[in-house]
């Protein structure tokens, strides 16, 4: 049903518009008695095999939804019941920012792809934790932190620093997410010297708490193996607990979509199948 109908509907529709439309709805439908229990008897499957306890935190499953999709927390509950194992939020930043210009989502269905260039769009900080304030799912909940584009990237730490401190209480686990390619210059903070001290200066915050949360970082899938060297040795100096691999890539090679609907597009980060095998590869490494 959904291949033959629903899916050729949604494709009638721009992504960045059909997204918004299956949000405004999808609280509405699952509140309706009958495809509320359908889809949660369809989705919500619980076994203890399926658990796992990382950095300290106990996943009733492996499958979680990726930072991006729910950016400001606004339909935890509603995705709660489709069965994820944890939900990240964002990547948020301090101050609200209306990211790129539209369009900005594509598709490339040959490819099973998207390519996006969003360029960190949300309602900021302190909107996310009004939402996370009325939920009322128990599902774990990371906490994706962000500078904002205004910001100098001499001055990322305070970007961050705010993130970190405003939703310390209401999140699981923080990412940070220096990976992005579509907030300029950010992927410099990938460098050692940089991404050394804005994890240290995070950790050394996070070490003030009684209860100190797992810090991930997240990282792209287009650094070279001499920094993914980098980043391994960052990442045990400064004592954070894990890397999420891998942000999308800005790489367009194997590609099934013509050469000129891709150059038509420009610029942005490639998500989907074709990035499949270097996550993968990054993730070996």
């Amino acid at each position: 049903m959904y291949k033959l109908i629903i899916r050729p509907l949604f494709f009638l529709l721009a992504p960045e518009q059909i997204h918004k439309l299956v949000f405004t709805y999808l609280g509405v439908f699952l509140r309706l008695p009958f495809f509320g229990t359908w889809i949660r008897a369809t989705y919500q499957f619980e076994n203890p095999k399926l658990e796992r306890e990382v950095f300290g935190l106990k996943f009733k499953n492996p499958v979680g939804l990726a930072a991006g999709f729910d950016k400001d927390a606004k339909h935890i509950d509603e995705l709660a019941q489709l069965g994820f194992g944890f939900i990240e939020i964002g990547t948020l930043t301090p101050k609200a920012q209306v990211g790129n210009p539209q369009p900005r989502l594509f598709r490339l269905t040959e490819d099973e792809a998207i390519i996006n260039r969003m360029g960190f769009n949300n309602e900021g900080l302190e909107a996310a934790i009004t939402h996370l304030k009325k939920r009322k799912s128990t599902i774990l909940i990371g906490g994706n932190i962000g500078k904002n584009k205004v910001t100098p990237n001499q001055n990322a730490v305070d970007d961050y620093l705010k993130g970190f401190d405003a939703l310390f209480d209401y999140v699981d686990y923080f990412v940070v997410n220096v990976s992005s390619p579509n907030t300029p210059n950010l992927r410099d903070l990938q460098e050692k010297e940089p991404l050394t001290k804005l994890l240290k200066t995070l950790n050394t915050q996070n070490k003030k708490r009684n209860n100190p949360k797992p810090i991930l970082l997240k990282i792209a899938p287009d650094l070279t193996n001499t920094q993914l060297d980098d980043i391994v040795e960052i990442v045990q100096d400064a004592d954070i607990q894990g890397v999420i691999a891998t942000n999308t890539t800005i790489s367009r090679a194997n590609l099934k979509s013509t050469k000129s609907k891709v150059q038509a597009i420009g610029a942005g980060g490639l998500s989907g199948k074709p990035l499949k095998n270097r996550s993968t590869e990054v993730i070996a490494y």
